[in-house]
């Protein structure tokens, strides 16, 4: 951080000291870190990627301890199975053992209904030629009229058995299904947040645990500098400011690099920076700096690093 101050001091002092003609200005580079942290607490497992290294693309980074959700995953998945079969069982109505039981039982009370009419045909006839008493006869047409209703009777509850599940009923076990489907994606939520992915290529700046060490939820694991995350930062004095637009291109050098190389400015900073004392005179106004971001061409980023001087011109 000391570095960093001294940086932004000298390069003030520099281009404030410059002549009226000089279009060169002093910088540094600068690095917008990403912190990769978990969504949920646990002990450190693994960690892939060791410090320095260049991460790829969705490279498993560090993993958490994860016993604990894999269980509560296969806790969920049982539960909905078990949800799932109770509303298939409900739509399709009774067991078919069930349904073939009462359609026997139909079967039968038929046989006895047809028996029961051919008697009664029998003593109608008999009773015309005083064959039966009038006893007989009401007996008979007693048991026609009984196997006539149980006939009926059969036919109703094999319907019923064919019939699914009562509508308030289905809908309330449906919502029970939805409610195990939602349990379930969460708890494979939680499992996936135990495994922490690259979202972004870059260099592995640091690594902030160890393994085996607790790990709290949003606490950062990994230190990740994407190539697209480094700008350069430079300062100008105040009477360049009318020659600077956001866009322009500047001419960028910087120690170790045979050639120049191109950066878009990004960013002009709306107020001075780091002018000591404030006080506006003819005598302190060319010490004003403002300060200028440039985005530097990706095809040299992998040769810069954050804190690296660097010099930047108008072209």
């Amino acid at each position: 951080m000391l570095v960093k101050w001294f940086l932004m001091l000298s390069a003030c002092l520099l281009t404030a000291c410059g002549d009226a003609g000089e279009t060169s200005f002093q910088g540094y580079v600068e690095g917008e870190y990403v912190y990769l942290a978990p969504a949920r607490p646990g002990r450190l497992e693994t960690l892939t990627q060791a410090k320095g290294t260049q991460a790829e693309l969705n490279v498993v980074l560090y993993r958490l301890d994860a016993e604990y959700e894999r269980h509560a995953l296969r806790a969920a998945e049982e539960n909905l199975r078990a949800a799932t079969a109770t509303l298939e069982d409900m739509e399709h109505g009774r067991r078919p053992e069930e349904v073939a039981m009462a359609e026997a039982q139909l079967r039968q009370a038929k046989a006895d209904a047809a028996n029961a009419r051919a008697e009664l045909r029998r003593d109608e006839a008999l009773r015309k030629g005083g064959g039966v008493s009038q006893r007989t006869l009401d007996d008979a047409r007693a048991r026609a009229k009984t196997t006539a209703d149980r006939v009926a009777e059969l036919e109703s509850q094999v319907d019923v058995f064919n019939l699914p599940e009562r509508d308030h009923r289905l809908k309330a076990q449906r919502a029970l299904v939805a409610a195990e489907e939602a349990r379930v994606a969460q708890a494979r939520w939680n499992l996936a947040q135990m495994e922490m992915k690259a979202p972004i290529a870059g260099l592995i700046v640091d690594t902030l645990y160890r393994v085996g060490e607790w790990v709290a939820a949003g606490s950062p694991v990994v230190q990740l500098l994407p190539p697209g995350n480094l700008k350069l930062r430079f300062f100008v004095p105040e009477r360049f400011l009318p020659r600077i637009r956001q866009g322009e291109k500047l001419h960028c050098r910087v120690d170790g690099l045979d050639k120049d190389f191109q950066a878009v400015i990004s960013w002009i900073s709306p107020e001075a920076e780091y002018t000591p004392p404030v006080i506006y005179s003819n005598e302190t106004r060319s010490k004003l700096c403002f300060m200028i971001e440039a985005l530097p061409e990706l095809s040299v980023t992998a040769m810069l690093h954050p804190g690296q001087p660097i010099t930047a011109a108008l072209p």
